[in-house]
């Protein structure tokens, strides 16, 4: 274990750089995680450094020695003010760890028969981010495709609103969305785009089962806009939430969420059939 206790060293400017710029993040292909929970759920592998304060160091020590032996990534031990100063919450938990980010291409999103896909365009809100991510997991999806223009995917609030689901799902970033659909539809892959347009119809009105031969991706677009009209054009289908009262929309997680779960309880109620 190596004790840091300014913060000019070196590793603290690195991860000083790490929590505040994108830009370092995607060129280092490392991220920041914060928390027992989450540093318990980092495949051992994926852990490049660990810094623990000199107060925790007690408690966790065995587990921060049992998840890093395999993996060779050093140990930083550290006092509670300069983990305040790299921490990015108010009350931090006295560990924190940089991340390997994990990699995902357009085949690992097609190895399931008939997957369930998310496709996110332009969403802005990290927590939003962060919440499909994890409720996508939950609704049992193989994976999840992000346009270029969507809120970082490794920004600490994003990181944490996803509890964990970050190192499960399977997750493209950066994609040419217009790109993706034309592929995913190559490979007998239905595209759904939530929108309100002429031809839409309700969302529980589709078969999203297995059953049909055909996998099911469903496209939600920005907080504010929606989906742009030409990824709206290359859909299969539109879909639409019906909404009673004066509510024009809904939040865009929410949304995503009823999509997936509606696929989610088709799927399960066909299996038992």
């Amino acid at each position: 274990m190596e004790e840091i206790t300014s913060p000019q060293n070196p590793r603290i400017r690195r991860i000083i750089q790490l929590q505040s710029k994108a830009r370092v993040r995607k060129e280092e292909g490392s991220f920041i995680t914060e928390g027992v929970r989450i540093f318990k759920d980092t495949p051992d592998e994926a852990l490049r450094a660990v810094y623990v304060t000199k107060e925790r160091l007690p408690e966790l020590q065995d587990l921060i020695l049992g998840k890093t032996r395999s993996a060779g990534a050093p140990v930083c031990v550290i006092p509670q003010a300069l983990m305040e100063k790299i921490s990015d919450t108010k009350t931090p938990q006295g560990i924190l760890c940089e991340v390997r980010m994990p990699s995902c291409t357009r085949e690992d999103l097609l190895r399931e028969e008939a997957p369930l896909l998310l496709m996110l365009e332009a969403i802005q809100d990290p927590g939003n981010l962060g919440t499909m991510v994890r409720t996508a997991e939950a609704a049992g999806a193989a994976g999840i495709i992000l346009s270029r223009e969507c809120a970082d995917l490794y920004s600490a609030k994003t990181v944490r609103a996803t509890m964990s689901a970050i190192f499960r799902m399977p997750i493209l970033t950066d994609a040419d969305l217009r790109e993706e659909i034309r592929a995913l539809q190559e490979n007998r892959v239905r595209i759904y785009a939530a929108c309100l347009d002429d031809r839409a119809c309700p969302y529980d009105r589709f078969d999203y089962t297995k059953g049909t031969g055909y996998g099911s991706a469903f496209l939600v677009g920005n907080e504010g806009n929606g989906l742009q009209e030409e990824t709206i054009r290359l859909s299969d289908e539109t879909v639409y939430l019906p909404m009673a009262g004066q509510i024009e929309s809904l939040n865009a997680a929410v949304a995503a969420s009823i999509l997936l779960y509606e696929a989610a309880r088709q799927r399960r109620n066909s299996g038992r059939e």
